[in-house]
């Protein structure tokens, strides 16, 4: 309990790696940690691709735009939201896929995974190692689809890169508690009243060591959802055999 805390609030994305691989050992504990995770069910509706062949990683980094921490960091993984073992069991069975190919089923999928991959990298941080979350993974979720040849009813939902740290920036301010947190229902003006958070990230994002700006957050989320982003997701769900509905 002494290092829990501190483990999970001091928590920072690293994009600067040693060019050190991870131990066997090392990826046994993170697998396990990961493979341990809470499941809708008991599900379990996920699946770990680690990309150890260089030149498909390479690939990958590309897709991702993230080319220096993902191809020089100590190991490399793709997580995926998978009801592809489902689908198996109950095309044997000669059973209807609508119970699995429905939104709420894929809302589950991808809940455990990443579950999943938050346990892996909480268990990354308490060894010291560092971390970053790749969604640009589904830059291309096709092309990544076909790189992982990755069946129906699945998605490839993120990478995860984990190593041993170059260098680190400093932790974030995160949103003020009472801007995200309340008892019994939602405060609409008091989470939407974001003057003294942006001040604090404004701040942070002046002062930070590296790739300093004068941004706030709220200036930056605006910016951010001005863009529809990946709109092609849609039509590869319905490709993979999900519904959508």
């Amino acid at each position: 309990m002494t290092h829990a805390i501190p483990n999970l609030t001091e928590h920072v994305s690293v994009r600067d790696f040693k060019d050190i691989p991870l131990s066997a050992e090392i990826k046994a504990q993170l697998n396990l940690a990961a493979r341990s995770a809470s499941s809708s069910h008991f599900v379990q509706s996920f699946s770990i691709i680690e990309i150890t062949d260089m030149t498909l990683r390479t690939q990958l980094a590309d897709i991702t735009e993230s080319a220096p921490y993902v191809k020089q960091t100590g190991a490399f993984y793709v997580f995926v939201a998978d009801l592809y073992r489902q689908s198996t069991l109950l095309t044997k069975q000669g059973k209807s896929l609508d119970g699995l190919s429905n939104m709420e089923s894929l809302l589950v999928s991808i809940v455990d995974t990443t579950i999943a991959a938050q346990n892996m990298v909480v268990a990354a941080e308490a060894m010291e190692l560092g971390i970053c979350y790749i969604g640009g993974i589904r830059n291309d979720v096709e092309k990544v689809a076909d790189l992982l040849n990755l069946p129906k009813y699945t998605l490839p939902l993120f990478g995860l890169t984990i190593g041993i740290p170059n260098s680190k920036n400093k932790v974030k301010p995160r949103l003020l508690a009472k801007n995200q947190v309340t008892e019994n229902s939602y405060p609409t003006a008091q989470f939407a009243d974001l003057s003294e958070y942006d001040d604090l990230s404004k701040a942070y994002y002046a002062d930070r060591d590296t790739n300093q700006k004068t941004s706030s957050w709220s200036q930056q989320n605006i910016a951010f959802f001005q863009t529809i982003r990946r709109p092609e997701i849609a039509e590869f769900l319905k490709k993979q055999g999900f519904s959508l509905t």
